[in-house]
This record gives C-alpha cells, sequence and structure tokens, in this order.
C-alpha cells in the first residue's frame, strides 16, 4: 500500500470484510458521485484515471474503514496515492483552519465539522454513519466494573476523551444524563488512546466508541450501559475549499458515502444516519 498514515502511532489492519468495495458498486455504476466539488469531471469511470496525491483528514475512529476505502480507490487508480491523516477531530479542525494542505476532512461529530464549515475551509459536508460509546475495561476486568455508575468510584483509573473532541463531548453528556460524576484519572486528545491506554491495562475503564471496542475485542471487553444512543455522534465528510485534487476529492467521497460505503461501514459497527 503507497500511503503513507500519519498522525498515528499504533498499528492500521484491513477489515476482513471478505471483499472489496469497488468504483463501479458506486450509485449509477460509480458515475453518480454523492457530492461534486465546484468545476470538477466526474470520477469512477474507466478513462477517468485520478493521479496525484490525495491527503485526508479523518477522525482516528475511522482508521480502519478508511484505510479500506483507501486501498480499493488506489487499486482503481494506480497513479493516485492517498495519505491519511488520522487524529482527534477538533485538532484536524484547527490544523484545516490554520491552512494545513488537505483535500478532504472526515469528523466524528457535526459540532467539529460546523467549526469548518463556518471558517470556509470545507465544502457542504455529507453525514455519513452514526456512532455509540461503549464503556470499556481490559479482559480480565479488574476494576470489577459492572455499570457506567463505578466510573464515579475513587479507586477506578478511568480514561475517558477530552471535553474538547467528540468522544469526550458525548462521553461528558452520557454521564451528565445518567447522573453520574466520574472520577477522571486521564483525558486523552482522541478516542484511540483512550482505547491503549484499556488495552495496556494502564487504566480500569473508560468511555470508547463502540467501533473501537469492537476493533480490539480481543484485547478488551464492554460493560453494557443505557443512554448511549441520545448521545451517539454523527461522521460527516467534507471537500476541502482550496483542495487542488477536485476530481480525486470527489471520488473518494462518493466512496464513502455510497451504498457499498455504507456496508463496510455497517460491518465495521457504524450504524446508519437516519434520512
Amino acid at each position: 500500500m503507497k500511503a503513507r498514515i500519519l498522525a498515528i502511532a499504533w498499528c492500521v489492519a484491513v477489515l476482513p470484510l471478505g471483499g472489496c468495495v469497488t468504483v463501479a458498486d458506486l450509485p449509477g455504476g460509480g458515475t453518480d458521485p454523492a457530492s461534486s466539488a465546484p468545476g470538477s469531471t466526474t470520477p469512477g469511470s474507466a478513462t477517468d484515471e485520478l493521479t496525484g496525491t490525495l491527503t485526508v483528514f479523518a477522525a482516528a475512529s475511522l482508521t480502519e474503514v478508511f484505510t479500506e476505502f483507501e486501498a480499493e480507490l488506489e487499486a482503481q487508480h494506480p497513479a493516485l496515492e492517498i495519505v491519511l491523516v488520522f487524529g482527534g477531530s477538533s485538532a484536524l479542525a484547527q490544523q484545516l483552519l490554520a491552512g494545513a494542505p488537505a483535500d478532504v476532512f472526515a469528523a466524528a461529530d457535526d459540532t467539529t465539522m460546523q467549526l469548518a464549515v463556518d471558517a470556509d475551509v470545507v465544502q457542504t459536508p455529507v453525514a455519513f454513519a452514526r456512532n455509540l460509546l461503549a464503556l470499556a475495561v481490559p479482559l480480565d476486568n479488574p476494576g470489577d466494573v459492572a455499570s457506567l455508575d463505578d466510573l464515579a468510584r475513587p479507586d477506578l483509573l478511568v480514561a475517558l476523551c477530552a471535553s474538547e473532541v467528540p468522544c469526550g463531548r458525548a462521553a461528558d453528556r452520557l454521564l451528565l444524563e445518567q447522573g453520574v460524576e466520574p472520577s477522571v484519572d486521564t483525558r486523552e486528545q482522541d478516542v484511540r488512546s483512550v482505547l491503549t491506554k484499556i488495552e495496556l491495562g494502564e487504566v480500569d475503564a473508560g468511555l470508547v466508541y463502540a467501533t473501537d471496542a469492537r476493533v480490539a475485542s480481543d484485547r478488551v471487553t464492554t460493560v453494557p450501559i443505557t443512554g448511549a444512543e441520545a448521545v451517539a455522534t454523527t461522521a460527516s465528510i467534507a471537500i476541502v475549499a482550496d483542495t487542488s485534487q477536485p476530481t480525486a476529492a470527489t471520488a473518494f467521497l462518493a466512496l464513502v458515502t455510497s451504498a457499498a460505503g455504507e456496508r463496510v461501514l455497517r460491518a465495521a459497527g457504524f450504524t446508519a444516519v437516519p434520512r
């Protein structure tokens, strides 16, 4: 795989979904993208060869699915190199606002995407998936965590995302609505950092996305909680306003938001956006 994976310090594996998503799976046989950049041509046909480098800023929770989309689009267009930059949505948005070069931005929640919209650094975003929170603990559950209420126990080591990032905002809202005042020991800048601390046994419990807990199902376990649906986050994707790769950016967005893309997302544990 040609693309470089940036802004992450952990390994990424392509989801074993048993088959690739192809550009031909896109609506209209790959010739009708969900959104298009002004002045761009329609991507997807055999004669529309994409070239150059496409830089995609994406929330850490999208790592596996976007890696799969990257592999498929590069396979369809060997002259195209996709650079995936993963991290906390808020940090990525701030980089865009500061002028960081990118072509596509995918945020884990609509609040973060709205920051980019308000600053006119992205075109109209498209919502493509929802994600629920999960209470995760190490496999052997050393803290004997049985419910969300246990996060208030001072004897436990608890990790949450920082309040300014999507997973942290959702966690704070969930805990507030459930009447739990957590005894937090660490706040992390993205959900994968919380997950890593749980995997390594550095904390007894933490709130992560259900999709992240699923990726690490051989290293963490989840404890049933209530109220997660009410604070579900909605991921959205947008083409960066000053992209130098409008056609390739449109092709990537079309793949993510296609029926084939939705199948990949659902297999990874994301839920559909209400229409």
